[in-house]
């Protein structure tokens, strides 16, 4: 089914009403997307950042009056006495998006032994290790460059008979990828319970029996050290937890963090020194990688 389509450029504060404005005329779904390309990353803590410029957008059933619609809106607009660009409005075609996702995600190769790759695609070298992979619900594909490279580590760095921690484990495929590598035991945790189902998901499809691993939101449910910690997760939120993080290190044992910006990389290494030796930075697209071990 075709979709009317509605684009308003407008201000980060008049969104709100805007957006408002939109699911009382029957609004089917609102996004807001950034009207000149502008990259937001990380944001100050408490805040939900938007764009200098932003766009709402709104999907309408294809046989609502588009010109009934845009007039509606400006009244609105002069109500409020919003700042916007000129309406657009279009007809879109529908499209299969969990089909087309799914095109588009791929096998990819992390290292020169792990291969991840989609349940509904068969391995490209059979013979390699291959972390069959869903994302369901939480992130974590392998296509981000953070996730990358820290796959790339554990296939260089995972020799076999491991305690692993994934700290922020999402949809468990750092944990699962040690495991696959010859780890002997993994232990995940997330804030999100959601990532525990992914988690556990994935670990089924690739066969990895219950007693290797478990996942958990309770940090009072982890075991007290690991041999190797892995977080990738956002650069402040790291430096936030880095006490227990490193705590949950052993003496000798590896720490890799990620979900840096290159640019927050000094601050994530000034948080960390005092407990972990670090080694040369990863880096891949503007993130970078870290890693070290525990003094």
């Amino acid at each position: 089914m075709p979709w009317l389509q509605i684009k308003i450029p407008t201000l980060p504060n008049h969104t709100e009403i805007l957006e408002d404005a939109l699911l009382i005329n029957g609004c089917q779904a609102v996004t807001l997307l950034d009207t000149e390309d502008q990259p937001v990353f990380e944001p100050i803590r408490g805040t939900t950042p938007l764009w200098e410029h932003t766009t709402v957008q709104g999907l309408f059933e294809h046989d609502v009056d588009a010109v009934e619609l845009v007039k509606r809106i400006e009244q609105v607009v002069a109500e409020h006495h919003l700042q916007i660009a000129s309406i657009q409005t279009e007809i879109v075609e529908d499209k299969d998006w969990e089909r087309e996702w799914m095109d588009n995600f791929q096998p990819i190769q992390c290292g020169q032994r792990l291969w991840i790759v989609p349940t509904w695609l068969d391995a490209p070298v059979a013979e390699a290790i291959n972390l069959k992979l869903d994302p369901g619900l939480a992130f974590g594909t392998g296509t981000h460059p953070t996730t990358f490279l820290c796959l790339k580590w554990l296939d260089e760095h995972i020799k076999g008979g491991e305690q692993v921690l994934d700290y922020g484990c999402g949809s468990g495929i750092l944990g699962l990828a040690a495991l696959l590598l010859g780890a002997q035991r993994m232990e995940g945790i997330d804030i999100d319970p959601q990532a525990m189902t992914a988690t556990q998901n994935n670990a089924q499809v690739n066969a990895i029996a219950s007693d290797r691993y478990r996942v958990t939101t309770q940090p009072k449910e982890l075991q007290p050290q690991y041999d190797v910690v892995v977080a990738n997760i956002l650069a402040g939120t790291l430096c936030d937890l880095a006490e227990d993080i490193c705590n949950r290190v052993i003496t000798g044992g590896a720490l890799v963090l990620s979900g840096i910006l290159a640019h927050q990389a000094e601050a994530v290494i000034d948080a960390f020194k005092s407990n972990i030796q670090f080694a040369p930075t990863l880096e891949k697209e503007g993130w970078v990688c870290l890693s070290g071990y525990k003094l």
